[in-house]
């Protein structure tokens, strides 16, 4: 009998517990945050020039200034040497100036994509004899990749110095500027895969 009151009792106070939670609705409820919208106003931006005809704009303007600097084109100038590495070939008129390089009418940083290499092969002639800002470098290259270009102009401008003075010969010479690199790709043989190598031999 004791235990049945004792349960009767637990019952009666867990009742009374939840009635007085049911009358505090809003005892366990959080309220919503309000969201921030934020609105970005309408920009009246100016029209973006496309890299594409900023780039000609800039290729026009130095065709003209190489116009103006060369009268009579390339063949009439007096400071000029070709030069050639694998399949490129190279045409390089020398200016005084203040060490300018243009190759095919655009900067030669950008012609010869910013590379360190490609773009010391153009500069060595011209340390080498520390008219690294005394000339100005104007060429004409065609054939070949862009590192064959940058060897066969490096070898320009090395021959068109020769015409500033002869004794540009000797520092020139002992640098190896002076000589025309003669290596090319060896063609492809038949029966073989490429120049030497061979499909792999099968016995049966």
């Amino acid at each position: 009998m004791a235990t049945s009151v004792s349960s009767l009792a637990f019952s009666l106070s867990s009742l009374s517990f939840s009635s007085q939670l049911s009358q505090m609705p809003n005892a366990l409820s959080f309220p919503r945050s309000k969201s921030l919208v934020i609105s970005h106003p309408k920009s009246n931006s100016p029209l973006v020039v496309s890299a594409s005809a900023t780039s000609a704009v800039e290729t026009a303007e130095l065709k003209n200034y190489v116009k103006s600097r060369l009268p009579g084109g390339f063949a009439a100038q007096t400071l000029i040497g070709t030069g050639r590495r694998k399949s490129a070939v190279a045409r390089v008129v020398l200016q005084e100036g203040t060490g300018k390089v243009i190759i095919n009418y655009r900067d030669a940083k950008e012609y010869l994509q910013g590379n360190p290499l490609w773009l010391q092969y153009v500069k060595v002639p011209l340390l080498t004899l520390g008219y690294e800002s005394n000339y100005d470098v104007f060429v004409k290259a065609e054939g070949g990749g862009l590192s064959g270009q940058a060897q066969a102009i490096s070898l320009g401008i090395a021959r068109a110095l020769l015409k500033v003075s002869a004794d540009h010969r000797s520092p020139l010479k002992k640098e190896g500027l002076l000589t025309r690199d003669s290596r090319v790709v060896e063609r492809k043989k038949a029966g073989l895969k490429k120049a030497r190598k061979a499909p792999q031999f099968s016995k049966r």
